[in-house]
């Protein structure tokens, strides 16, 4: 076996194994789909067995893949944290911080400003994705920090609870509901729901808020985004419910936010990060100020 394996052939092999698909992982990678090919196919030349078994829907790595797949993101690792080591010694700071398309867009512009004004020497580039994708993310090395929501399954990650959000209902202007004083759960079963897809949390935590009140509301869609859903709501396509700082935002008269009058849906917000990788003083500044800013 030759031993003048390059480091961007590992990257290369671990981006493959992780999307299990060439195509997907050439565009993560910005890079060519042949160029992907040769590159992996010269790995496997240089090894001299097979690393992926090719079928028709995926790529799954080999036993052998399996064994440098494992090699390789250690050496990936320690090679990214040796540049953050190293950067940490200058003037200036570079944070890759993850966020949920439900949190992203309503808490961090108002964070990073204010983090900005105290810490202008570091820069903060936001990464937004799925819960289930930020997970594998951050556990790859790929982001230093991500904002979400529990409950999470991430093995060998840390989370910190930040604090509690109540989730609204909105409905729109017109609505009956809106002339209620009180509105309960149950009141709201006979209503379709505009909902985001399984993808996204926030889903989940309504449908466990539903279930624990022996409700089984309706959706009639399922949408991607929550500003999408937030229109549709005011179109009159169904009710929904989101959470208090999506309300903040919008100054829209065409929707009505209520609490729920019985017990309110609430999700706990919280940041995850890779203990076994090093925290640079960047990120724990901003994981102090993610705490302070979370405090009542």
């Amino acid at each position: 076996m030759r031993h003048d394996i390059e480091f961007l052939q590992l990257q290369h092999f671990v981006a493959v194994a992780r999307a299990r698909n060439f195509t997907r992982a050439a565009e993560e990678l910005n890079l060519s789909q042949p160029a992907l090919s040769r590159s992996i196919q010269k790995l496997e030349d240089q090894v001299g067995q097979p690393l992926f078994e090719r079928k028709p829907r995926e790529v799954v790595p080999t036993d052998l893949g399996e064994l440098l797949l494992i090699r390789a993101k250690e050496i990936l690792a320690l090679v990214e944290d040796t540049f953050s080591e190293v950067a940490e010694a200058g003037k200036h700071g570079r944070i890759r911080l993850g966020a949920i398309p439900t949190i992203a867009p309503y808490f961090l512009p108002g964070l990073l400003k204010g983090f900005a004004d105290t810490h202008p020497d570091i820069s903060v580039v936001v990464q937004e994705d799925t819960t289930e994708d930020l997970i594998k993310r951050c556990s790859h090395g790929e982001i230093d920090l991500a904002i979400l929501a529990l409950p999470l399954i991430a093995k060998h990650l840390e989370i910190e609870t930040l604090f509690d959000e109540e989730l609204l209902l909105v409905i729109p202007c017109d609505h009956p509901l809106a002339l209620r004083k009180k509105i309960t759960a149950e009141a709201v079963e006979e209503f379709p729901f505009v909902m985001l897809n399984e993808a996204h949390c926030l889903s989940e935590n309504i449908a466990s808020y539903c279930r624990q009140q022996s409700v089984q509301p309706v959706t009639v869609e399922r949408i991607s985004q929550l500003a999408t859903v937030q229109e549709l709501v005011a179109l009159g396509h169904g009710i929904s419910i989101v959470p208090q700082m999506a309300r903040c935002l919008d100054d829209s008269d065409r929707r009505v936010y209520r609490s729920f009058s019985d017990k309110k849906p609430i999700r706990t917000v919280a940041m995850m990060w890779n203990r076994q990788r090093h925290q640079s003083r960047w990120v724990r500044a901003l994981m102090e100020y993610l705490r302070e800013r979370s405090r009542p």
